[in-house]
């Protein structure tokens, strides 16, 4: 791992996914977590706050990235609510199937590689009833904007840590298996070729 990945892009992720606009977004799904609850690229625990305690039973943050794992001690010190760190990708989730009563999925879909493995991951572990809560950016609806968004992509890519400027949030999670049970979309305050956000909840068909 290059310096830049272990202690670069760890700050400027943290400083990008912790904007004002960004955390009223996470406020928006986070408290719709219960029970037993899996966090996919947890990344410095900008999510912490958001948590019901008194819903949450238990909590794995799923982070492959050794500097924001680093990134998020001091949070987790702070926090009253424990977290077991998962230090794999989404494409390898180490849990059992039907396991999870909760996953949540916030501004992560965008950087993993595989993203339908990823998800079909999540769907395994989420138990029959369980849900999928999710903020994303994505692809926009506008097609002037989708065209920075391609022409911006490979240069972003390598900057961002992987990050794909136009997934196609919802078809990712119906191409997975997913059943999207309430959906809202739009931009949030920052660049329109990084700011179309989808957030909402699925579950499993």
């Amino acid at each position: 791992m290059s310096v830049y990945d272990d202690y670069v892009l760890p700050h400027l992720i943290h400083l990008a996914c912790g904007t004002r606009p960004v955390r009223k977004q996470r406020e928006k799904v986070v408290p719709l977590a219960s029970g037993r609850v899996l966090e996919i690229g947890m990344g410095s625990g900008l999510n912490l706050p958001y948590y019901d305690r008194n819903r949450v039973e238990r909590l794995w943050g799923l982070e492959p990235s050794r500097g924001m794992r680093r990134k998020a001690a001091n949070r987790l010190r702070r926090a009253d609510i424990p977290v077991e760190w998962l230090d794999l990708p989404g494409e390898e989730i180490p849990l059992d199937d039907d396991s999870v009563d909760t996953v949540v999925l916030t501004y992560t879909l965008c950087s993993i590689p595989d993203w339908l493995r990823a998800l079909q991951q999540m769907r395994r572990v989420l138990k029959p009833g369980g849900s999928l809560v999710f903020c994303e950016h994505g692809e926009a609806p506008d097609a002037n904007v989708r065209k920075w968004q391609a022409g911006l992509e490979p240069v972003w890519k390598k900057v961002a840590g992987g990050c794909h400027l136009a997934r196609p949030i919802p078809r990712c999670l119906n191409d997975a298996g997913f059943r999207i049970d309430h959906m809202e979309s739009a931009y949030i305050p920052g660049p329109r070729f990084a700011s179309f956000n989808y957030w909402g909840t699925a579950s499993t068909r």
